[in-house]
């Protein structure tokens, strides 16, 4: 019995691992495989996909559609083979560009033999940023061209107007797709009992992602508690130079937070204790936000923080 495997795109913040967990929820008696891929060097969703009873691999520091990372993409699917998975579920870094994976999958055909069943790409689009995303990054606009399926995430704050605008954009994209919408991961799981490969539409291409395309990302560490309306303060401050900031916070009162910020909006969810707090950003300037981050980090929060590469 071939492996049947799924691989899911969506821009940064989208929704791909609120889903993946739900997903992960709904296949709890099937043996499954996550491939988990992020830009940065540290896996934030890797720590929160970790499941008991799931074998997961992490690939870090670039797309799995890059150069960079292609080969070890191609060796960890051949290598997860060999655990007879009856589901394999890859989700990509938010600015991978699918656009060669036929190429991938022929490659690893080759190495590990016919093990896979590829049932489809599921691009997770999110309602509330998509306009502005189009016009940012090409990744976004890729991502749609070579889905099967297009899922619409927080269509519970997006409104009717704003949901019916998205599909047609995402039709104009991709004519052929199926499209399903999700509210916090919540959706029809009918898609796992047809074969997404009859929605293709786009013949497979060169991926745009490259060495040269990459874009910068950087680790804060923090001992010790923050105040919430400080982190909050400072994480506004930041929100037009980045794409995605993510991570874990010690809050004053609160506890220990998830944070998540995606465009403008800002969410906190309590989690367990990570012993230091860790937050990853996601620069649209390149290098130059370094100067930023610490002088907004000084000016608001005022306490030793550590910034790496």
């Amino acid at each position: 019995m071939k492996t049947k495997l799924y691989l899911f795109t969506g821009f940064l913040g989208s929704g791909k691992t609120t889903i993946l967990l739900e997903m992960l929820k709904k296949l709890e008696n099937n043996k499954i495989g996550v491939i988990q891929n992020e830009i940065g060097k540290i896996s934030i969703d890797g720590e929160i996909l970790k499941k008991d009873g799931i074998q997961m691999v992490e690939l870090n520091r670039g797309s799995i559609f890059c150069s960079c990372l292609k080969l070890n993409f191609v060796q960890a699917l051949s290598d997860m083979s060999e655990n007879n998975f009856e589901y394999m579920f890859v989700e990509s870094s938010g600015i991978g560009d699918p656009s060669n994976l036929d190429e991938i999958l022929k490659a690893v055909k080759v190495v590990a033999g016919d093990k896979y069943d590829f049932r489809g790409s599921i691009c997770i689009v999110d309602a509330l940023n998509l306009d502005n995303q189009l016009k940012e990054d090409e990744t976004v606009e890729r991502q749609i061209k070579h889905c099967n399926m297009a899922v619409i995430t927080k269509t519970d704050i997006c409104g009717d107007e704003k949901f019916d605008t998205i599909f047609e954009k995402i039709k104009e994209i991709n004519p052929i797709c199926k499209i399903e919408k999700s509210v916090n991961g919540i959706m029809d799981y009918s898609f796992l009992e047809e074969d997404l490969m009859k929605y293709k539409w786009a013949e497979s291409e060169e991926s745009i992602n490259s060495i040269d395309t990459k874009p910068k990302t950087l680790f804060l560490n923090f001992e010790g508690e923050i105040e919430k309306t400080k982190l909050t303060q400072f994480l506004e401050e930041m929100t037009e130079d980045v794409y995605r900031m993510k991570g874990f916070f010690k809050i004053k009162e609160y506890g220990w937070n998830q944070v998540d910020v995606v465009g403008k909006k800002i969410d906190y969810k309590t989690c367990t204790d990570k012993g230091s707090s860790q937050l990853v950003f996601i620069s649209k300037k390149g290098p130059t936000i370094i100067k930023k981050i610490f002088s907004s980090w000084e000016k608001i929060v005022g306490l030793e923080m550590k910034l790496k590469n």
